[in-house]
């Protein structure tokens, strides 16, 4: 809570309360029955969380970046999987209200933020995963038309989602080529592949998305041919904040129920949080925490002042924060893990489905690789 304000604050625990009552008590069936929880969804939305930094005058609540930061990471303590599914849909309503005309925020808007209708990103492809500037899905100009042809990869929410937000190349090769376009679920030529069976992130469905002579309506170009990497992009630095502070609350998460377990389990006569080694790997814990959570803030606080250094303050973010929050020896999903001793290995106790749930962040939104690709562009370039 340090160095937030009164309304941060606030914002902040009304998303811990719904997490604790809404997501936590759910969060294992959910996960080992597969079930996207529309209902919850909705409910969330009704506090003003489906479409968190989108324009009031489409229904958004018209909120700050480091305020969404802030909700994803006290709604992830509840469940990381679905509040990436919330951080995805908001980063797609983000896309419509930033770079759309008003005609399709007027059609679009108003039922993205009640969730009444949920939104996909579509930008990654069997073949054009990391290089998305290589996409070979196409979008060919027809009278009042584009006819989509290709296939997209690993599309969360894909089959479910009545809004998918798509990028095309309908022109040259290359970033400069690409555009964006809103599909809605129904159009003739749109369809799904098979759900995906994953090791996390169960409680939201993954399917491929394949357009096969897809006639989309001219209307339904976002913004201008060749802006569509650019949206692309601007989106997935939002995009990268949200999943860093879903990364932040599952490691808070993970980081408590370690704690607790610590002080009750008993070895040798007394509570294993009396054992120097414990408190030093939970003081470890913590203070890795806190340390991704201040980068993670300080990107929040860049995107609302329209800092130049965003790409590279949302990547560092997106980059420290899911390594930290996963990664071995010392980070802290899987120290949770060590800490809670064999039990944390139980489907029964939370701490496996948060080092399960928290592993792909490290690959989606762009891989930390590309993130690092990303920082140094920004610190070599002349």
């Amino acid at each position: 809570s340090e160095g937030l304000t009164d309304e941060q604050l606030e914002f902040q625990q009304t998303a811990k309360k719904f997490a604790d009552t809404e997501f936590a008590p759910n969060m294992r069936e959910w996960d080992l029955n597969e079930i996207w929880p529309q209902e919850a969804m909705r409910k969330a939305a009704e506090l003003g969380f489906g479409a968190i930094y989108c324009s009031p005058d489409f229904g958004g609540t018209g909120l700050g970046r480091l305020d969404a930061s802030i909700i994803f990471e006290a709604l992830a303590t509840g469940d990381v999987s679905t509040t990436a599914l919330l951080s995805i849909h908001n980063m797609c309503a983000w896309m419509i209200d930033e770079h759309g005309s008003v005609e399709q925020k007027e059609k679009y808007l108003p039922s993205l933020a009640s969730f009444e209708k949920m939104a996909s990103y579509c930008l990654t492809e069997p073949n054009a995963g990391s290089d998305a500037g290589n996409l070979s899905t196409s979008a060919r100009k027809e009278g009042d038309y584009y006819v989509l042809n290709g296939s997209k990869a690993f599309i969360s929410g894909g089959g479910d989602s009545e809004v998918y937000v798509v990028m095309a190349r309908t022109g040259v090769a290359g970033p400069k080529g690409i555009s964006c376009f809103i599909v809605e679920k129904g159009t003739e030529g749109l369809s799904f592949g098979a759900k995906e069976k994953k090791v996390g992130w169960n409680s939201q469905p993954t399917r491929a998305v394949i357009f096969e002579d897809c006639k989309v309506p001219a209307s339904n170009l976002v913004g201008k041919e060749g802006q569509g990497f650019s949206i692309a992009m601007k989106g997935l630095n939002g995009g990268r904040l949200n999943i860093a502070s879903s990364s932040l609350g599952g490691a808070q998460a993970a980081l408590e129920h370690a704690f607790e377990h610590v002080k009750q389990r008993k070895q040798f006569g007394q509570s294993i949080s009396a054992f120097q080694n414990t408190q030093f790997e939970l003081v470890d814990m913590a203070t890795e925490l806190n340390a991704a959570r201040m980068l993670v803030r300080r990107a929040g606080k860049a995107m609302d002042a329209q800092d130049p250094a965003v790409p590279a303050l949302c990547a560092m973010a997106k980059l420290h924060a899911t390594e930290k929050c996963y990664d071995e020896p010392i980070t802290l999903a899987l120290f949770s893990f060590v800490s809670t001793g064999g039990y944390g290995y139980l489907k029964d106790y939370p701490v496996q489905q948060y080092l399960r749930d928290l592993r792909v962040h490290r690959i989606l939104e762009g891989t930390n690789e590309i993130m690092r690709v990303v920082v140094a562009r920004e610190m070599f370039k002349e």
